[in-house]
Parts: structure tokens; sequence; C-alpha cells
């Protein structure tokens, strides 16, 4: 089979899917910002959010779609499919719908789709990670919530003091609210160190000595470099990844090359655990 022969059955293959593999309903807002002409960092920040929005098997399909483009683009030289070739040829099968459009609209959604394709294909390394600003977003949604619920029994206590108070005329019936013992209580890990647990290694917790360099790869090297007397740990550790859990954010799984600190100042209330990276 030749190269022509194997690129008309892959269009073919996504153009008789039953939905194409990323919603031609994306479109209209894309049309959009492209009109308004918006800094390229907007258009990657709506394409970052469609990504996260696509079903599990659609994005999985995306991210292998794109790694193999990039491989074809880098052979440019033999077969003459460059970027824009590229994103030209494969966009109309990858952005489609069934019902009828004018031909304007058509050559508008074949446009705006090579040009998403172009982006996903230009920003793939980081396409594929959970946005930074939504992170953001998430963490301080989690702040306001622990926020209102650590205020809420406060909130009622003093009502309740307020009603004792207007319902007894004496005032040594008047309480005087007492601190929280989580307020009072001391954190046993000194600043600057945080407390990692690793339940599946025969080192299940290490104190670690933050720094500015520190990055998830660098804890998880420690662990592996503690847990390395035997050949079976090595394996173990290869498969594991650091997870901040609590505190402002549910449960995030650290790129290796995070720096902790910067996270640790952002979530010094989190939990630390090296554990299995759940398979795609």
């Amino acid at each position: 089979m030749c190269h022509r022969e194997a690129a008309v059955m892959l269009k073919a293959f996504f153009r008789e899917l039953p939905t194409s593999l990323f919603p031609v309903e994306y479109i209209p807002a894309f049309i959009s910002l492209m009109e308004r002409g918006p800094h390229v960092k907007v258009q990657f920040q709506a394409l970052h959010l469609m990504v996260m929005a696509l079903p599990d098997a659609n994005r999985d399909t995306a991210e292998a779609l794109m790694t193999f483009f990039s491989k074809v683009i880098a052979n440019e030289s033999k077969n003459r499919m460059s970027l824009w070739n590229i994103s030209t040829v494969m966009a109309p099968n990858l952005f489609f719908s069934r019902s009828k459009h004018s031909d304007y609209e058509e050559l508008l959604l074949a446009n705006t789709a090579a040009h998403i394709i172009r982006l996903m294909l230009k920003y793939q390394k980081i396409l594929w990670k959970v946005p930074s600003f939504l992170i953001t977003q998430v963490r301080r949604m989690n702040e306001a919530t622990m926020l209102l619920k650590k205020q809420l029994p406060s909130v009622r206590k003093l009502l309740r003091r307020r009603t004792l108070e207007r319902e007894t005329a004496s005032p040594k019936t008047s309480k005087v609210l007492q601190k929280s013992p989580s307020a009072r209580r001391m954190s046993d890990v000194p600043e600057g160190v945080i407390r990692v647990h690793a339940p599946l290694l025969s080192k299940v917790s290490m104190a670690i000595q933050l720094n500015n360099q520190t990055k998830a790869k660098d804890i998880l090297a420690k662990f592996q470099y503690e847990n390395s007397h035997g050949s079976s740990e090595c394996i173990k550790i290869h498969n594991q990844r650091l997870y901040e859990i609590g505190g402002n954010i549910g449960e995030h799984c650290l790129d290796p090359d995070a720096y902790i600190l910067d996270v640790y100042r952002i979530n010094p209330q989190a939990e630390w655990v090296i554990k299995p990276q759940p398979s795609s």
C-alpha cells in the first residue's frame, strides 16, 4: 500500500464515523474569536477548554492523531506534507456536520477547522494537560467553599449567643466564644518541609525539604533511591506519580517537572502522596 492509499483510508475512516472527532458545535465560538482578531493566547485557551471537554475516547484519539501528524510533518521534504497541507486536507474529515450549509458557511467551517488543527499541532506538547488557569480557578472555588464551611459554625454560635443575650436579662449568661482547636493547633511539619507518603513502596513516608529547584521528579527519584534495594521496587516507582491531595484542590497529579515549592505555597494544607497513575 502506498502512502496516498493510506491517506485516503485514514480520511475515509474519520469521515464515516457517526459523529466527527471534534464536535462541530464548537466552530461558531472559534469563528467569533477569529473575527474579533484576539491574541493567539485567547484562541489557545478556548482550544484548551474544548479539548478538556472532549469525551475520553475522542481526546485520546486526537492526541494519538496529532502525534502521528507531527511525524508526517517532520518528513515534509519527502512527502511534501507541511503543517498547512496537513491541516487543510484533514480538517474537513475531523470537523464535519451532516446538516446542509451554504457555500459560504462550508468555506468558513473549513478555514476555521484548519486553523484549529494548526493550533493543536503547534501546541500539542501542552494541549493534553489540564490548563493552569483552570486549576487556579478550581483552587479559588475550593478555597471559597472551605472558608464558607469554616465560617458557618462561628456564625451559628454568634446567632445563638445573641439570642441568649436577648432572652436573658442577666449579663452573666453570656458566654465567651472559645477559639477553635484547629486554630490553636500548630503544624508538626516545619515551614518549607512536606511529608510525602508512598503506601505501596517499602519506604512509605519521607520528609522532604523543599527549595526553589525541587521538582516532582526529584522527589520520585529520592523514593526510588530509598527503595532501590530490590529490583521490583525500581519497576514500581517508574509507574508512580506525585499527587497533591486536599487543601484547595481535590486530587491533582503533578507533572514531573512541576516545581513543588510553588505548589506548596499555593496549597500549604495539601497532603502529598506517591501512587500509580491510572492508565488511560
